[in-house]
């Protein structure tokens, strides 16, 4: 006897088929065939497998920081093996108590290696008179240290001849001092080092400049050479100390136009000890230019008047200033005056001019 039968007959009822689903939910028949049964807020519509990587796009997860350990942290009250673990998960390096030690770098020295001073006269005495040939003996003395200098240079630059440097050298003063007349301070730092990048644009704040180079008077000539290691014994810095005697012209204007120092139109002769560095151990160092070298015996340029705007009222205010105190300098003459013809008429004076009495 089937079960359909058994059930039909042991439950009395009149459908067997009603009597078959009943059986198989309760038996548990067919349940893998069943669709899940949809919630309350599941949408009744086909979503196309096509497009849910945009569909997930549309969401973003944010890691909400964790505000509680950041409070216990900042009260000291977290444990260093929380915060190294909390470090961690946020992807950042671990703190080191002992080691406070940070990074430097040393991109250019901080002032010039060797004390060069420029003979007294040089580029007007010749070379057959006594100042010339005590100039030749100077460059011989240092010639030592200049052979020795370049000597290490070549380690690093095999093909390093001073003879040949000097025009590189001119070609950077060049590009330099035309990069500093336009303005150009993000190029001039390829130019010139971090040590006279300051002074070079301090010195042009709130003026125009007009400079040009017009010729070389003699050819540039290295009179000193010299390296110089740093911190570490591998830490090479060279400096070369190049003469130039060149004709420029350089005019300075002020904010307002007016022309504060030269002429653009005359040109001048420089005579110029311009210092020129690099960072030898760097595989990118550059040839820039470091210092100026400006003996004792120079004289001192003359100092350009500044120039400011004066408003109405301070223009007036001052002219009754200059007004009141050339009135108090007429009365304290006049005042000088009667005193001194009083003091006169009551002395009495002989032939000789000798004081002999007094009129009271």
């Amino acid at each position: 006897m089937s079960c359909r039968m058994l059930l039909a007959s042991s439950s009395g009822m009149s459908s067997p088929w009603r009597l078959l689903s009943v059986c198989s939910a309760n038996l548990g028949w067919r349940q893998e065939h069943k669709p899940t049964p949809r919630g309350h807020n599941r949408p009744h519509r086909h979503r196309d497998p096509c497009w849910s990587k945009l569909r997930g796009a549309k969401v973003f997860k944010v890691d909400v920081p964790d505000y509680e350990f950041q409070r216990r942290a900042a009260l000291g009250k977290a444990s260093p093996a929380e915060v190294r673990d909390e470090l961690k998960k946020s992807g950042e390096a671990p703190l080191r108590e002992k080691y406070t030690e940070k990074p430097l770098y040393l991109s250019c020295t901080g002032g010039v290696l060797d004390d060069y001073v420029p003979p007294e006269g040089d580029g007007k005495a010749s070379v057959v008179s006594t100042e010339g040939a005590k100039q030749r003996t100077l460059v011989a003395q240092r010639k030592t240290k200049t052979l020795l200098a370049v000597r290490k240079i070549r380690k690093y630059d095999e093909a390093f001849d001073p003879r040949t440097f000097v025009e590189q050298a001119q070609d950077v003063y060049i590009a330099a001092h035309n990069l500093l007349a336009g303005r150009d301070y993000d190029g001039l730092h390829e130019y010139v080092t971090e040590k006279v990048y300051p002074e070079m644009k301090c010195n042009v704040e709130k003026k125009t400049i007009y400079w040009q180079f017009v010729k070389s008077l003699e050819p540039p000539r290295a009179v000193s050479v010299r390296v110089q290691d740093i911190i570490t014994k591998d830490n090479h810095f060279a400096q070369i100390i190049v003469r130039m005697h060149t004709q420029q012209i350089l005019a300075v204007y002020d904010r307002f136009g007016r022309l504060l120092y030269g002429n653009p139109i005359v040109a001048k002769d420089t005579l110029e000890y311009v210092v020129f560095e690099k960072h030898l151990s760097n595989v990118y160092g550059k040839w820039r230019i470091h210092a100026k070298i400006i003996p004792d015996w120079v004289e001192e340029k003359p100092v350009s008047k500044k120039t400011y705007v004066v408003f109405e009222d301070q223009g007036k205010e001052k002219k009754e200033e200059h007004e009141d105190e050339q009135q108090v300098a007429k009365d304290g003459i006049k005042e000088e005056g009667k005193e001194s013809e009083v003091k006169e008429a009551t002395i009495i004076y002989d032939r000789f001019g000798k004081a002999i009495a007094k009129h009271q």
